[in-house]
């Protein structure tokens, strides 16, 4: 859900303070290739600070701070993963929905969150040990490895590639709601723990799964990175800020909690 979020922000951010209707991504795009025009007939505005990289940065520490905080609880006392789950769950999507950033709600998001990274941590920890330090160096590599491949390489999406990705990613999401309902309600792993023969080798499709939603995290990376810089280029308001840096928070938790899933079927 992160990139839908960015998008709106982008959106929103250049059109604040304006009663405009919101513009589709063409026309969003053919408004940032035009000269910016200034409007004699409006009477005098405060001008409100634009987004910097260094503001997206500041509040991404600042929520991970917090997200380890949080961890900190859930580690110890790891009962409280489920129910911290479906609180961020409901705030996440608050978030996702809501018109305006809130400094409040996206750092409530962090605190629950850490709580339920935490917990399930801890539960894994306890059946493999030393994987939540595997799962934190291998998430830091493929973040880092998708940084420079953005910052050295290039490497961007075009229109095409945004739109497969956020149907894949929406997709992912789908089928992750209904498949984490069909576990508890049964019991089991739910999809992940069936069992699939490929070449005389048996291993469960979560194995498969898990392989595919890391690329895609891996991959959602690279398109928060785009949206910041393009909301740095074009001078969204500096509000937004809390938006980018919440939007890199769930990816990398999301990344986080798929290697580590990936991890522990090649452990077992």
């Amino acid at each position: 859900m992160s990139n839908p979020m960015m998008n709106r922000a982008l959106n929103q951010g250049v059109q604040a303070g304006r009663n405009e209707p919101v513009m589709s991504d063409q026309e969003l795009n053919n408004l940032f290739d035009q000269p910016a025009a200034q409007n004699r007939n409006a009477g005098p505005q405060t001008a409100e600070r634009a987004m910097t990289y260094d503001d997206v940065m500041m509040k991404t520490g600042v929520l991970f701070a917090i997200l380890l905080a949080g961890a900190v609880v859930g580690w110890f006392v790891p009962v409280l993963a489920l129910p911290a789950m479906l609180i961020a769950l409901v705030l996440g999507l608050v978030n996702a929905f809501k018109k305006e950033p809130s400094k409040a709600l996206i750092i409530g998001y962090a605190v629950f969150e850490g709580v339920f990274l935490g917990g399930i941590s801890a539960i894994f920890e306890a059946q493999f040990s030393g994987i939540v330090l595997q799962a934190v160096l291998a998430t830091l590599c493929v973040f880092g490895v998708m940084l420079a491949l953005f910052k050295f390489q290039g490497v961007r999406f075009g229109s095409k590639m945004k739109k497969f990705m956020l149907i894949a990613v929406g997709g992912y999401a789908i089928f992750s709601l209904i498949n984490f309902g069909i576990a508890m309600f049964t019991g089991t792993g739910g999809a992940r723990s069936v069992e699939i023969n490929i070449m005389g080798m048996t291993f469960p499709l979560g194995v498969i799964i898990g392989i595919v939603a890391t690329v895609l995290a891996a991959m959602t990376l690279i398109m928060d990175f785009q949206m910041i810089e393009q909301g740095v280029k074009q001078r969204i308001p500096e509000k937004y800020s809390w938006m980018c840096a919440f939007s890199l928070m769930v990816t990398l938790v999301w990344l986080y909690i798929e290697i580590l899933r990936l991890i522990s079927y090649f452990r077992n």
